[in-house]
């Protein structure tokens, strides 16, 4: 049975359950714990899955003298033969009367991961007598390549996936000479260093005991500092403490000090990468013996995607700006 008192109706709405205002507080600081499983993390594996379908693309650049052994070492940054390298070159081929850029295109895949890889190389740099402005043809390539890319994203209708031939990274030869710099290499380095990434490297480190190695390389960062020259990584661009902390580490190495080899020989019963001398076999992945997987780390496993978006984020960016800044004056 009903009662027959009134009922007494409140003019105040009635309070929410505990549960609904739990979901609809405002979100705090921290992510909010869901009830159960959704399936967000599967966002990372659609990316791999579409990434890895279209593949990767990374162009690289090397720069130095001749004989300081630059397709080496993309060689065996690659563990294969992906730069251009001559069996027996001709006069004209040993001694270039300028400087000239040789590109070449590579589809590499390991793990079902595919990557173009593009090498560009340019013999003939510092071979001449007078080294005048030999860094102006590299200087121009690079632009072309940014002007490339930027004619394509201009267009009414353009492609979903614009290629891209810019230059992510530059690795320059330093000889070792275990003196200071020379005014080429300051000023190559302090040129290229405003529209590209480079990586400062001594070449064919072996040259070198561990003494006259490590006094070198301070010398060559005291040049660097001394100068104002922002090789990479640069600390400007750092992004959060964990990447200052890591690019610091890399920054007290700089510049590597590497020695490449394409033949391998065995080592206490394995086959290992090396230089065969008379009293010994210099192991080029051996940490111990040169400082090639650092260089290796930082170019593929560690800051591959990082190289690209410095490219494309900030020295794409200020060439896009200086570019469409001139078509608009009058």
């Amino acid at each position: 049975g009903s009662s027959l008192e009134p009922e007494e109706h409140s003019m105040e709405p009635p309070a929410a359950p505990e549960e609904e205002m739990a979901l609809t507080a405002a979100p705090g600081p921290a992510g909010r714990q869901l009830f159960g499983y959704v399936g967000i993390e599967a966002v990372l594996d659609q990316m791999k899955i579409k990434t890895m379908k279209t593949g990767f693309e990374f162009n690289i650049m090397v720069v130095g003298q001749s004989g300081l052994g630059k397709s080496t070492m993309v060689n065996t940054l690659f563990k294969s033969k992906v730069s251009r390298k001559a069996s027996q070159p001709g006069q004209e081929e040993r001694i270039p009367k300028t400087v000239q850029l040789q590109s070449i295109t590579h589809v590499i895949e390991e793990k079902g991961v595919k990557m173009k890889l593009t090498v560009t190389d340019t013999p003939g740099f510092g071979d001449q007598i007078n080294n005048e402005n030999c860094w102006v043809p590299i200087i121009k390539y690079i632009n072309e390549q940014y002007e490339r890319y930027l004619r394509e994203e201009i267009l009414i209708t353009r492609k979903r996936k614009i290629p891209d031939t810019r230059v992510h990274g530059c690795v320059y030869f330093v000889p070792p000479t275990g003196h200071w710099l020379r005014p080429l290499d300051l000023e190559f380095m302090r040129r290229l260093s405003k529209i590209v990434n480079v990586v400062p490297v001594i070449a064919k480190a072996d040259t070198l005991t561990l003494e006259e190695r490590a006094e070198f390389k301070q010398r060559i960062q005291e040049d660097l500092k001394t100068h104002a020259i922002s090789v990479y990584p640069q600390e400007d661009f750092d992004q959060d403490p964990d990447d200052r902390a890591l690019n610091d580490r890399i920054r007290e190495k700089i510049p590597f000090a590497v020695v490449g080899a394409d033949q391998e020989h065995q080592v206490n019963g394995k086959r290992v990468l090396g230089r065969k001398t008379k009293w010994g076999i210099i192991e080029v992945e051996n940490p111990a013996h040169c400082e090639f997987p650092l260089l290796r780390d930082l170019l593929i496993r560690s800051h591959l995607q990082d190289l690209k978006d410095i490219t494309h984020n900030v020295h794409y960016e200020s060439y896009r700006v200086r570019r469409l800044n001139e078509s608009n004056r009058p």
